[in-house]
């Protein structure tokens, strides 16, 4: 390589040097030239020369290797080396580039060499109006009751244009209307914004819609627009209360009825419009909680359906008070009467109550004679109330009604034998006249008391003894017994010797133990002085009277 060929390979490193320091010492140097081109201008089109507007020779430019180095990076600029003109390389959009700055400007640095010299050069892209107002939507919906007050104002959309200066949004107008004017007050950032200004009252029985058209002009020359479709609607007033459709529901509904049956329907219906004449139902605040624990209300339909066990015994009416109400802004609401009634089902025995009882009667009662009080009773009613008694015919009892009705006496109704029969057990049977009929049983134990009816008997009566003369005096010689069918003191024996005919007094001879009926001889006998003899012994018992037997 020659000397010249070592000398342009060192300058141009010396070049390159300087030009990276200038770049990493982040040198700002203003720009000396500035020029202004309107964004949209056709590629290739003319900015300016620059060699000649910075002073260089034109001449000398691709010997000293005139270019641009930095600047936008899509190269929307290049430079002819032949003349130093600047020209448009690639369609240039203002908004995307600059993102709606109001200022718009490309810096480009320029280098030649040989001597080194770096320029700075600004380019403005400048706005046209090449976009209209646009709104955020195509179309504004506003709802306004009918009573608003004349003077009221509503917020519209505000449009956006992204061109600037007088290129922008400049003013608005609204399509001609009898009810509504525009206003335009100031953001406090540059910006207008729109809002009606309601100038008549409403009707919405006149008119339910209002259809408005909005346009947004910018500056530009000619203007563009933008438009907003504006639906007022009218919104109903509540000024109608709900009406029951029945001054009064009544219905009678069958005890026991199924979880979910329907009872009825409460209807009511309000003429106004929209959520002002939608009704729904509620049960009244006062009604009692064991109501909420059997009916439930449907709040839409309106219908009163089974949620618990349904008991005529427990409650035969029930009373509810239903409240329509509409779902208007305050609502208005009426009360809705209904009245269940409930059907009795024979769903329930018969129940017997003993009021007196006598739990021991006496053998020697006559017949008729009153031993207990019993009252039966059925918690249904009608035909279901009614109840029949009855006991088994069999025993020496039996049941009379009285003057008052399912009372009962039970009596005896013939001679009663305690030692035949000492206890009775009464069943005492009710029975209603529902379909299926029901019956109760219940069973009362009666005892038969004792009477001092039965006398001692002796078995056998004749006894034939033969005893040994020269016996010892004291001594037992035989015993008797008697037994008696009657109980404790009815029955309690005493035994005592009497004489019979013109025998020898027996008393002096023998001993009787009255308690237990043993005998002793009081003397030896003699069968040479007496060979035979007879005595009779008696038996008592303690009763009253006293009753004996020889």
């Amino acid at each position: 390589m020659g000397d010249g060929g070592q000398r342009r390979r060192w300058e141009y490193c010396w070049v390159v040097l300087n030009f990276s320091l200038l770049l990493c010492l982040g040198e700002k140097v203003s720009a000396q030239i500035r020029y202004s081109i309107p964004e949209e201008v056709k590629e290739g089109s003319v900015v300016g020369n620059v060699a000649k507007d910075l002073g260089l020779d034109v001449s000398t430019l691709v010997e000293r290797r005139f270019r641009i180095v930095s600047g936008s990076k899509d190269a929307l600029f290049h430079v002819n080396q032949n003349n130093g003109v600047l020209y448009v390389h690639k369609n240039i959009d203002r908004e995307v580039l600059c993102d709606g700055n109001n200022a718009c400007l490309i810096n480009l640095k320029f280098v030649v060499e040989n001597p080194l010299e770096i320029h700075y050069v600004s380019v403005e892209i400048t706005d046209i109006n090449d976009h209209s107002p646009v709104f955020p939507e195509k179309d504004q919906h506003l709802e306004m009751p009918e009573n608003t007050f004349p003077g009221a104002r509503f917020e519209l959309q505000t449009a956006r244009d992204v061109d600037v200066g007088l290129n922008s949004i400049h003013s608005y107008k609204l399509g001609q209307n009898a009810h509504f004017e525009l206003q335009l007050i100031d953001s406090g950032e540059g910006d207008k914004i729109p809002f009606f200004i309601l100038q008549k009252p409403l009707d919405r029985e006149q008119n339910t819609k209002h259809m408005l058209l909005l346009a947004a002009l910018d500056g530009g020359n000619p203007p563009k627009s933008g438009t907003l479709n504006i639906t007022v609607t009218v919104l109903d007033v509540n000024d109608n209360r709900p009406i029951c459709t029945q001054d009064e529901y009544s219905v009678t509904l069958p005890e026991n009825a199924l979880i979910g049956t329907i009872v009825i329907r409460v209807n009511a219906t309000d003429a106004d419009d929209g959520q002002n004449g939608v009704v729904e139902y509620t049960l009244g605040r006062t009604i009692k909680r064991k109501i909420h624990e059997i009916f439930e209300l449907d709040h839409v339909t309106g219908e009163i359906q089974v949620k618990g066990q349904v008991d005529f015994e427990e409650n035969e009416v029930y009373r509810l008070n239903v409240q329509a109400s509409d779902k208007g802004q305050p609502p208005t609401s009426v009360d809705c009467r209904v009245i269940i009634k409930i059907g009795d089902a024979n769903d329930n025995q018969p129940d017997i109550d003993v009021t007196s009882l006598s739990n021991t009667v006496s053998e020697d009662s006559k017949p008729g004679t009153v031993i207990s009080l019993i009252s039966v009773t059925d918690k249904d009613s009608g035909i279901n109330g009614k109840v029949i008694g009855s006991i088994s015919e069999d025993i020496p009892f039996e049941l009379k009604p009285s003057f008052q009705e399912n009372v009962y006496s039970i009596v005896t109704k013939g001679r009663l034998d305690r030692e035949l029969v000492s206890h009775y057990d009464i069943t005492i049977t009710a029975t209603d006249c529902g379909q299926p009929p029901l019956s109760t049983f219940k069973t009362l134990s009666v005892q038969i008391s004792d009477v001092n009816d039965n006398s001692p008997e002796f078995s056998p009566k004749h006894i034939e003894l033969y005893l040994a003369e020269n016996n010892v005096p004291g001594a037992s010689i035989f015993y008797v017994s008697a037994s008696d069918k009657d109980l404790n003191e009815n029955a309690a024996i005493s035994y005592h010797i009497v004489r019979e005919g013109t025998q020898i007094d027996m008393a002096s001879f023998l001993n009787i133990n009255s308690d237990n009926g043993d005998i002793s001889a009081l003397k030896s006998f003699d069968f040479e002085i007496l060979k035979t003899f007879q005595f009779q012994v008696v038996a008592t018992d303690s009763g009253t009277p006293l009753l004996s037997l020889p």
